[in-house]
């Protein structure tokens, strides 16, 4: 009797007859065999029909198939070198479940609004899955990262009652008689949680409502957010460049198909493993003065000055120390120097863009008051947050990582979009 398997595990099946249930991607014909591609979403492999070893019937149903028609399949495993997945099925018997007609998505160039119309199968193809696979692989490389370094999962509400950054672009929904928005971050009460655990980190849906249409930016999107209780700036750097070493090398390790299937650079990302280099703010700005970008002191980087400041570098580089007056309200400052803050972006090679943001926070009570004051913040609402300064406070730093741009820069992708099983983009609620 057959056994029924998956195409991952086949090598474990050599000389076998197994059964697969599968898909056929691709199918070609030279006279007396068929050459069925087929795929069952852990892998791809290469049915043979001869034409003198199955019945007619067999043979009949091997050329009806078509692109996307699922099946179950039964056959032998044999090596076959020339494979990429090392084996080919001689297959011996089909039992056909559905006969696709007109399958959208052809082997020729679709344009980017009709795959993305048509996501839902464009899952499907050899490059988005591969890309599924690495971004599942990486959110392994994650929560592995932290449960083995002391940190405990902590899940974040989603409905907040304002935001947590005091900006604007929150979206607005009715919480029976109140107002509350979606979450654009769940650092405030990971704060909450570090006080109570020491070392946390959430991992979440996100929302900006951000009018971009930029290649880095989602409307939805997915954030790691640790934050750590009894730690400075400093200590917060080398978690920070730790843990993207380890994710970047467990890719390497356990994804080299899938990179491969993308035409991923993988030696590009073999360097990455930490230290990493750190500029301050003021010397980036003095690099960007001498690459000819007209941007004065106490300006935010655009994505102009990010890539211009990486390519100096082949490992994700630290923006250390920004002003004071264009980052969150909720950063320390340097103690030596108010007018900046004890911070840093961390801004990955090639283009990518900024990964990684994060800080040391406040633990001044009085401080923090006057930053309330400041940014006219509400503290009736997040009274609770003064708490925390009010009631055993401690130096604590966290950090955020975007999920979906860490997906792009690892996989060599051009667009945000592609990182996400169905992405959220300014013009797109569809499929």
């Amino acid at each position: 009797m057959a056994v029924k398997t998956v195409i991952r595990q086949v090598g474990n099946h050599v000389g076998e007859t197994v059964t697969l249930g599968a898909w056929v991607n691709n199918k070609r014909s030279s006279g007396k065999i068929q050459f069925l591609q087929l795929r069952d979403g852990t892998g791809y492999i290469q049915g043979v029909v001869v034409k003198s070893e199955v019945s007619e019937e067999i043979w009949d149903k091997a050329k009806s198939l078509t692109q996307e028609s699922s099946l179950y399949v039964e056959g032998v495993i044999r090596e076959e070198p020339r494979s990429a997945s090392g084996y080919e099925m001689t297959v011996t018997d089909i039992e056909i479940i559905h006969l696709t007609e007109n399958y959208p998505i052809t082997p020729k160039e679709h344009g980017v609004d009709f795959l993305m119309d048509h996501r839902h199968l464009w899952l499907r193809s050899s490059k988005q899955r591969a890309i599924m696979v690495i971004r599942a692989e990486i959110i392994r490389a994650i929560q592995q990262f932290f449960d083995h370094n002391g940190f405990t999962l902590v899940d974040p509400p989603i409905l907040t009652p304002t935001s947590a950054e005091g900006t604007t672009n929150l979206f607005h929904t009715k919480y029976f008689d109140e107002d509350a928005y979606l979450t654009q971050s769940g650092q405030l009460y990971m704060e909450a949680a570090a006080m109570a655990l020491g070392k946390v980190y959430s991992f979440g849906p996100t929302f900006r409502a951000e009018k971009s249409k930029t290649r880095r930016h989602l409307i939805e999107f997915w954030m790691i957010e640790p934050e750590m209780a009894f730690t400075d700036h400093e200590e917060s750097l080398q978690v920070q460049e730790n843990f993207i070493s380890y994710v970047v090398q467990s890719v390497l390790k356990n994804c080299r198909a899938e990179l491969e299937a993308v035409g991923r650079d993988v030696s590009k990302l073999e360097n990455i493993k930490a230290p990493f280099p750190r500029i301050t703010y003021d010397e980036a700005i003095e690099f960007l003065h001498t690459k000819e970008f007209d941007i004065p002191w106490g300006e935010d980087f655009g994505a102009p000055h990010e890539t211009a400041i990486a390519e100096r570098y082949d490992k994700p580089v630290f923006i250390t120390h920004y002003p004071k007056d264009i980052k969150a309200f909720y950063m320390k400052p340097d103690p030596n120097r108010p007018d900046v803050v004890l911070c840093a972006d961390m801004i990955a090679p090639e283009g990518y863009g900024e990964i990684i943001g994060g800080s040391q926070r406040i633990d001044d009570p009085e401080l923090m008051e006057e930053r309330f004051k400041e940014h006219q913040l509400s503290t009736e609402t997040y009274q609770w947050y003064l708490d925390l300064r009010k009631y055993g406070s401690v130096p604590h730093s966290g950090f955020g990582l975007g999920l979906e741009r860490t997906v792009a820069w690892i996989c060599g992708l051009e667009h945000v979009r592609e990182t996400i099983p169905f992405p959220r983009t300014l013009y797109r609620l569809y499929p």
